[in-house]
């Protein structure tokens, strides 16, 4: 018994951390909570691992966790909107599964379906360890929601709470073991309920010999059947449940036919989860597993530059260097530290390779080598290689484009307008004129030097910048570096937008915005030319732009077309009034812990209900919905949420906020516009005396087309994918336009047009290879874009995939024990223990990657088995006063393995040792070790 219970305590503490996981007050767990509550417990225990590395201290943040606990427990608080975006991003792709896998049993553990529902894990999780293992972190999160949700399912669908068992069903996610013995097709497993009391509904015979079975699940009436004598899955919409034998034995809420197991089920798919979660941990180390959910020691921005490399800018390029020393000599070991940098090159006629790299004295020596080349005529690779970084860059990123030249692959431009919206990523260009050579403009030589680029050209750069809440700045090349002294700013990891619009053609008009307490240094951006500007302070205060001195501006710079004026901060609502005649940007910024998060949503027609989070535009004209997430603040709260035109005018759309707990907001508009517009959102944080305000820099747009696509995740290297896809349109019958592009060059296939009718929808396939030459873990963005006639409108469709060279290696690597010494005597400083280990993946296996010590505190030493590089030998030697030692062994494909050894010791005080031993690995804390010591 005693055993037994140390057992479950030391289980508790490997996978929930120190403080234990438990139900909610006042009501039942669903997939969105047991995610979060798993996320958070696998995130401390990450962080707590990483410190004991380290050597460092650890404190628990207090219960219930939340993410701003969690952050700020891990030293990482300017990781909190990171960290709640990774947690909804996996959230909604678990919620998904019931809403486009409705009616797939598999992804639910339903119809006794567990080979196949195993096989969705296992599989999802070889692509989940491949992608971390390449840093492809987004396509890993939303792998790893879609196979938490049958984990989950597991335990309220089956009856593995009936049948006793108080731990997770571990071999759920271990292929090739034994999942339980599992009912035959014909063997009948439940009895009608009694009424509503469905509480003996299963078979005495089947908990006897525990013996699984799950329920049955259809929603068509006269159609949905089940085979004599099996279980349903139960609840009204459940038409299997009306057949004998009736009722159901599902626990997915209190309300549930076996609702009164609830809470024991809900408890297991939360250890469950945090099991699966542990096991990916372990496979990937602790900081790629922490990068993964949005947590950084540094910024959880990139440091993006996307650079023309043509001979023309050799001045730019030194600039490039100058920036990049700059930030990583400032920044590197301080919060505003990059959590990754990435480089893309392009010319003409080519673009990339991407250089993406976390060492940051690597990237400031790459970007020192870095050369220009002849490159080719007057226009060059440039939304190419933006597209590239779109598709490498985490969300919410900030990307730098340097060119002097205009854009030669221009078709890209409703692509690259995709992926801007998708990623809700910033992008700046910085445009120079180029001195005018063979390859450029010709002029003769007693005209003046004209531009390198064009009006028509630089368009471009301001239609897509605007897009993103960037800039277009164009200066001349001595003007450069002053204008790029700005981007020092933009990588701080707090920082948020304010206000941002756009006026074009331009106008006379006025803004407003609010810097609330939280805000520090706050900055006004404007890209136009021949402007002038007026500030208003909260008090009424006034400072024009021509006026020297004041007491609203701490400076102001002017370069080229932008304008840089930094505020002094006075709390409250600021005003800013800008006369031209000339198109123009602005944007106000400062650094504050608070923002917010967001996705477009719909609700699902599906039996289930719940809300599904949109990889298109919404609907132009009908109503829409929108998940808004407060970051930064457990103590915030939404009073306002709108969206506002952003390039013509200033009309609002305002949503109806209704409060889903946890910082999160669900918001509901009757008409989604039909002009561009912003989010806005605005609220108070408890305790403060004014509110806050803040903006998506992002601008969006609504859509008359409709376009939906679905498709498995993973990619097989060396098999043909088919993407299936649907185009609707609300408009006349016409010829919609299909582009379909890819992150990896993949060779596509897709109709170009398609007939749409008005009201009806017109199918058609992208299919894509990935050869058996892409490493296992690369991911590939697929985005297809329809598009009207005339350029009108267009919708998209934006797909992340994992490729995977095989999926035959799931076993995990083995340890063998060749020799133990061990010669311990009563004083156990006086004696030690050596003992030698043989590590190996089997002879199918991939091969042993990393073998490292996870307890005990000996000298320990690895190297290659003489003639067998996938052999690795193990030597530990120990005092007799730490008798434990475990390693953690993983193979190149991600299996996980554990083994341990213990010196002889004894056995009077076996018992009390391994609890003893079991507290102090998973730190349960300095006053429970007090009372068990005493």
């Amino acid at each position: 018994m005693m055993r037994s219970v140390f057992a479950v305590l030391c289980f508790l503490l490997l996978h929930i951390g120190a403080q234990a996981f438990e139900i909610l007050p006042g009501g039942s767990l669903n997939h969105q909570e047991i995610t979060e509550q798993a996320i958070l417990n696998a995130t401390v225990q990450a962080c707590r691992s990483l410190a004991l590395t380290e050597g460092t201290n650890f404190n628990y943040p207090a219960q219930p966790f939340t993410a701003e606990g969690v952050a700020a427990a891990c030293g990482a608080s300017q990781s909190s909107k990171a960290f709640r975006q990774a947690i909804t991003s996996i959230k909604l792709r678990n919620i998904r599964v019931d809403i486009r896998y409705a009616f797939k049993p598999s992804f639910h553990f339903d119809e006794e379906e567990f080979v196949q529902g195993r096989r969705i894990i296992t599989e999802g999780m070889v692509a989940v360890k491949a992608d971390n293992r390449m840093g492809n972190y987004e396509t890993a999160k939303e792998k790893l929601g879609e196979i938490m949700h049958p984990l989950q399912d597991f335990y309220s669908h089956s009856n593995w709470v009936e049948l006793g068992n108080t731990f997770p069903n571990s071999n759920l996610i271990k292929a090739e073991t034994s999942i339980g013995n599992i009912a035959d097709e014909s063997r009948a497993t439940c009895r009608n309920c009694v009424g509503d009391d469905c509480t003996n509904n299963i078979l005495e015979d089947i908990i006897a010999g525990q013996i699984l079975t799950s329920g049955y699940f259809g929603l068509l009436p006269f159609v949905s059947t089940k085979p004599p004598g099996k279980c349903s899955h139960g609840g009204s919409a459940d038409q299997t449940g009306k057949i004998e034998p009736t009722g159901g034995i599902n626990k997915d809420s209190f309300q549930s036919s076996h609702g009164h197991l609830h809470t024991r089920a809900a408890n297991l798919a939360v250890a469950a989860t945090s099991q699966l979660l542990e096991d990916i941990r372990l496979a990937a180390g602790d900081l790629p597993f922490l990068q993964m959910v949005g947590i950084s020691r540094g910024s959880s921005k990139a440091l993006c530059f996307v650079t023309d490399t043509s001979k023309s800018m050799s001045d730019d390029i030194a600039v490039v260097k100058t920036v990049t020393s700059t930030i990583i000599d400032i920044q590197v070991g301080t919060e505003n530290e990059p959590s990754v940098y990435i480089l893309i090159p392009f010319s003409d006629p080519g673009f990339g390779p991407i250089i993406r790299t976390t060492d940051a004295t690597l990237f400031k020596d790459i970007v020192n080598h870095l050369t220009t080349n002849g490159g080719g005529d007057d226009e060059e690779m440039s939304l190419s290689g933006l597209q590239l970084a779109l598709t490498s860059a985490p969300f919410n990123s900030e990307i730098f484009l340097f060119t002097d030249a205009p854009a030669k692959d221009k078709d890209l431009k409703n692509t690259v307008i995709a992926l801007i919206e998708r990623t809700q990523t910033v992008v700046n260009f910085m445009i120079t004129d180029s001195v005018v050579t063979n390859r450029r403009r010709r002029r003769n030589s007693n005209q003046l030097q004209t531009r390198a680029i064009s009006e028509s050209d630089a368009q471009l750069y301001r239609d897509l910048a605007q897009a993103s809440g960037g800039q277009a700045i164009e200066v001349t090349k001595a003007e450069l570096p002053v204008a790029a002294a700005t981007i020092v700013q933009s990588v701080s990891s707090s920082m948020v937008t304010l206000l941002q619009a756009s006026r074009n053609p331009g106008k006379t008009d006025s803004f407003t915005f609010i810097v609330d307490e939280t805000v520090i240094n706050p900055t006004v951006y404007i890209t136009g030319r021949s402007l002038a500007f007026t500030l208003v302070s909260p008090t009424g205060v006034t400072q024009q732009s021509t006026d020297s001195t004041g007491s609203l501006i701490t400076s102001s710079e002017t370069v080229g077309n932008f304008i840089t004026v930094r505020l002094q901060k006075h709390v409250g609502q600021w005003a800013i009034r800008i006369v031209s005649n000339n198109p123009y940007t602005l944007r106000v910024v400062g650094e504050s812990s608070v923002d917010f998060l967001f996705d477009f949503v719909e609700p699902s027609q599906g039996p289930f209900g719940g809300f599904d989070a949109l990889d298109s535009r919404p609907r132009a004209g009908f109503s829409g919905s929108l998940l808004v997430t407060i970051s930064g603040s457990d103590a915030a709260t939404v009073t306002e949420v709108a969206l506002v035109e952003s390039t013509k005018g200033s009309e609002e759309t305002l949503g109806v906020v209704v409060s889903q707990g946890g910082g999160n907001f669900l918001v509901q508009v009757d008409v989604m516009p039909t002009v561009e517009f912003v989010v806005r959102v605005k609220g108070r944080v408890q305790g403060s005396t004014a509110d806050f305000q803040r903006q998506s820099p992002t601008n969006f747009r609504a859509s008359n087309l409709t376009l939906t696509a679905d498709s498995d995740s993973i990619l097989i290297a060396g098999a043909m994918t088919s993407v299936p896809f649907t185009v609707a349109s609300s408009r006349s019958d016409e010829n919609i336009t299909i582009r379909a592009t890819n992150s990896r060059s993949l060779d596509l296939t897709f109709p170009t047009v398609l007939l749409v009718e008005s009201g009806n929808s017109t199918n058609g396939t992208v299919t894509l290879l990935a050869p058996l030459s892409i490493p296992s873990g690369s991911d590939v963005i697929l985005t297809i874009v329809a598009e009207t006639p005339d350029g009108s409108d267009t919708n998209y469709i934006v797909l992340r995939f994992s490729v995977v060279n095989s999926l035959n290696d799931f076993t995990q690597p083995e340890c063998q024990l060749l020799s133990m010494q061990s010669s311990c005597v009563e004083n156990c400083s006086l004696s030690a223990w050596v003992v030698s280990i043989r590590v190996t993946d089997g002879d199918s296996g991939a091969g042993v990657e990393r073998v490292s010590l996870i307890q005990g505190t000996g000298v320990f030493n690895t190297n290659l088995e003489a003639g067998n590089e996938n052999v690795t030998l193990v030597s530990y030697v120990a005092s007799c006063c730490a008798p434990v030692m475990q390693l953690l062994v993983v193979d190149r494909v991600g299996n996980v393995g554990t083994c341990g050894f213990t010196a002889r010791v004894s056995g009077s005080s076996m018992a009390s040792l391994s609890f003893f031993l079991c507290l102090i690995m998973m730190g349960f804390g300095q006053l429970l070790l007090s009372e068990f010591m005493n």
